[in-house]
This record gives structure tokens, C-alpha cells and sequence, in this order.
């Protein structure tokens, strides 16, 4: 691959272009993904790049444009190592039917968020100009590449060791992790889940009642079909034991059965905890794939979209409680958006635990979750790390859809330090277009600021 960049010199010409005044828009085309897998379950034998190279084939085969105009990959990967090493979305390309090699591309981690990163590296880039047809998405392949295997504690104990975390959070850490039986040399998202589930009054009851819920909502759309439109049918092929011809089409890690009598059977993670493992977002092999373009990508493909992005956004946290970051991200992209809680449709807040998506429902909505992870979630359809935000688009936009819906938003917390902030969705609808979706943005606009981030967000 190339990377060229040209810079000009001084004196600059006279800017006259001010915020809002010419900025391209980001449009959803489509979304396409393979149906969650269990570790070591049907689709656990996949290699990580023939696994993503499906998603994206199906991607170009169903938008019918030509491969060759896809100006980048951007592709989510969490654990960089052994099959997902060495730039997986580059090897995604390599590996595809559709895509020639001219096509570039990158890998990018940024924990659970990195497929919904992937999503906003490619917004920006179309609304920049700079790209106008550019794929995002993301693979996971878990039962191949473990979760943290490529944590390399040899040199000076691991990732979070350093003389400045040490300085800032070892303190607390030592106070706080003890008391859940944790080791305090490290951050630990078990600890983060049971310490939001404190501070929003979250009880066992609570977390056990949610997980049932996931379930039984993901059981409940699967046999309506309405996870069918997206999901890209492949053989099962296992890591481990006999070979089946069976067809992979249906997440696997959804118990229809699941009840609040087995769950309470189970023992929490950690000590005096409220969460299980049922409460718990499942292991899972997965990855899917979105198509955005701007307007020239759109009028050059000859492309409708389905839904533009209204706005993108970032939050940090602190990282000892660290998974209550959505709440933060979701506030502030509402701000930007111009928009309020009440105007959101749909809501997919990852379901890393039962206390996530309840401790953001009670700080944002008063703890009504009528609009909340209608289908189910990463509880029940499991959470490919590098994929789930492509495949909380889908679900989302999927449902909009269906309901008619105008606005949707997404959020995930992250590993550590920060949150994936929510992305706004304007559904353009099936009998909508591009020029529809101009129209709305130019309209919605408050004032040229507004109107610059509606632009940068579709």
C-alpha cells in the first residue's frame, strides 16, 4: 500500500469557505454481517480474513457497485495477534472475491468501539472529501485469537504498570479492587461493571431480569426474522470437533430457555458482586461490514442510502469505574446534535453488562428502556469485539426501518480509558433519497455551526 500526503507552504491563500458553508454529508448504504458464533462453536474454524472478506463481498455484490471504487478499508480488530496480526483489514482486502488489491486499508483498535471507530474514520473521511466511498467494519474471531492473548506481561508487568498510572490510579485501585476480591496491579472491566452497578443502585435482581430480557428479545426477532435482511449465510466450520455441513445463519449464542430461576443459580464474577457471567456479554466469533459514502459517491454509484449520521463524538472516563462512559458520550453528542433524548427512536448501548445498559438508561431516560436494545443484545448475540459496532448499526438501522423510525443512536463503553461515543441516525426510510436527506440537513440546521456538525455527521 501507499500513503502519500502533499503540504503546502507558506504564505496560505485566503480562506474562503467558513463552517457549514461546503461540507459533504455521510450516508449509510448498506450494512452486512455474519450471525454471531460461540467460542469454538459453528463458525469457530473461519479464518479471521476469509471471515471478514465475506462480509464485504456481500457488501459490494448487494450495493452491485464495482469493487474498484472503494477508496479504503477501515477495519476493527481488538486483539492484534497471531491470525488478526499484521493489518487484518489489508489481509480482509487480500482475501476478497469483490475488492482488487488496489484497494488500501487499515486496522484500528480501539477496544469494544473499534468497528464503531472504523465507522467514523470512514464518516470523516467522505465528509472531508478526501474519500467517497470508503467500507468500515470490523472481525473477531475469539475462539482463533483468545482475548488478551496479545497482552505481553514480560516487561515491566503488563500495559497498565507505568510510573503514571501507577501515580494517578494506584492508589484507589489498592482501596478499591480488594474489596471485590480483584487484582489492583491492573484495570478490570469486571471491577468497572460491578462498580457502576454500585453507583446506579443496580441489585442481583436487576442484572438477572435484564440478561432474561436480552434473551428473550434476540430469541423473539430471530424467529421474525428480523436479523435475516443483513446476515450473510456461510458454511459452519469448526476449530474443534466432527465437520458439518450445516449452513450458519442464526446467532448461536441465543437461549431461548434462559429464565431468572436458572440464573439465580449462578455466582457472581467477583467477590459479594451483583453480576454473573449470564450478565455478562458472551465470547463470540463475528464480523460485518458498512458501505458510506457522500453525496458524489452516492450520484457516482448511483447508490440510495439508508440512513445518514447526524453527529460523531468522543468521551474519556475515569477508567477504575470506566464502563459508565456512554452516559457522558451520550449527553454530549445530544448537545452537539442539537437534539434531546425524547427525539431518539431506537437506542443500542452495548450490553458489555447487565449494569451498562440500565446504569445509562437510569441517568438518561429515568431508567425507561421501552426504546433500549429492542432486539436483544451482546448478552444473548455475543460481542465480537472488533465487529459489534457494525453490527449494533445493523440492528439499529434494521429496526428503524421497520418502525418507521427517524432518529437512532448507538453508544458502547470501552476497555480502560474511554467510551465510544453514540452516533446519530437520521433513517432515510425505503422510499426516501439522497436529495430527502439534504433537505433535513439543511432544515434541521440552527445556525452555521450546527449546520457544519450536521454535515460532518450526515
Amino acid at each position: 500500500q501507499g500513503l502519500p500526503c502533499f503540504f503546502a507552504a507558506r504564505p496560505f491563500p485566503a480562506m474562503a469557505v467558513k463552517p457549514g458553508d461546503a461540507c459533504f454529508g455521510a450516508y449509510i448504504v448498506a450494512v452486512t454481517r455474519v450471525a454471531g458464533g460461540r467460542r469454538n462453536g459453528r463458525i469457530s474454524g473461519w479464518h479471521p480474513a476469509d471471515l471478514g472478506a465475506v462480509v464485504v463481498d456481500a457488501l459490494v455484490e448487494r450495493t452491485g457497485i464495482d469493487g474498484a471504487a472503494v477508496d479504503d478499508v477501515a477495519w476493527g480488530c481488538v486483539t492484534q495477534s497471531g491470525a488478526h496480526a499484521e493489518n487484518l483489514g489489508r489481509n480482509v482486502v487480500l482475501s476478497s472475491k469483490r475488492l482488487p488489491n488496489t484497494v488500501p486499508a487499515f486496522t484500528l483498535d480501539r477496544q469494544c468501539g473499534s468497528a464503531q471507530q472504523a465507522m467514523h474514520c470512514a464518516a470523516q473521511a467522505v465528509m472531508s472529501g478526501t474519500q467517497d466511498c470508503v467500507i468500515a467494519g470490523g472481525t473477531e474471531s475469539m475462539s482463533v485469537v483468545p482475548m488478551d492473548s496479545n497482552v505481553d506481561t514480560t516487561w515491566a508487568g503488563g500495559p497498565h504498570k507505568g510510573e503514571g498510572i501507577a501515580e494517578h490510579y494506584g492508589a484507589r485501585m489498592k482501596e478499591v479492587y480488594p474489596t471485590l476480591g480483584a487484582d489492583p496491579s491492573k484495570f478490570d472491566q469486571f471491577v468497572g461493571a460491578e462498580l457502576v452497578a454500585q453507583k446506579y443502585g443496580i441489585t442481583r435482581a436487576d442484572a438477572d431480569a435484564y440478561a432474561v430480557r436480552s434473551h428473550q428479545l434476540a430469541d423473539a426477532a430471530t424467529k421474525a426474522g428480523k436479523f435475516a435482511a443483513d446476515i450473510v449465510k456461510i458454511p459452519s466450520k469448526k476449530i474443534k470437533g466432527e465437520a458439518t455441513s450445516e449452513m450458519h445463519e442464526v446467532d448461536e449464542g441465543i437461549r431461548p430457555s434462559a429464565n431468572l430461576e436458572a440464573m439465580a443459580k449462578l455466582k457472581p464474577i467477583l467477590q459479594g458482586g451483583v453480576l454473573t457471567a449470564a450478565a455478562a456479554s458472551q465470547i463470540c466469533d463475528g464480523a460485518a461490514a458498512i458501505l458510506i459514502c457522500n453525496e458524489r459517491g452516492l450520484e457516482k454509484l448511483k447508490l440510495k442510502p439508508r440512513a445518514r449520521i447526524v453527529a460523531l463524538g468522543l468521551a474519556g472516563t475515569d477508567p477504575i469505574t470506566m464502563l459508565d462512559g456512554p452516559i457522558p458520550a451520550t449527553e454530549a453528542i445530544l448537545k452537539k446534535a442539537g437534539l434531546t433524548v425524547k427525539d431518539l427512536d431506537l437506542i443500542e448501548v452495548n450490553e458489555a453488562f447487565s449494569s451498562v445498559p440500565l446504569a445509562w438508561a437510569r441517568a438518561i431516560t429515568g431508567g425507561d428502556i421501552s426504546r433500549l436494545n429492542v432486539n436483544g443484545g451482546a448478552i444473548a448475540l455475543g460481542h465480537p469485539m472488533g465487529a459489534t459496532g457494525a453490527i449494533l448499526t445493523s440492528k439499529l438501522l434494521g429496526e428503524l426501518d421497520r418502525r418507521g423510525g427517524r432518529y437512532g443512536l448507538i453508544t458502547m463503553c470501552e476497555a480502560a480509558v474511554q467510551q465510544t461515543p453514540p452516533s446519530s441516525r437520521d433513517s432515510l426510510g425505503a422510499s426516501s433519497d439522497a436529495a430527502v436527506g439534504e433537505h433535513v440537513t439543511c432544515r434541521e440546521a440552527r445556525s452555521p455551526a450546527d449546520a457544519h456538525h450536521g454535515h460532518l455527521s450526515l
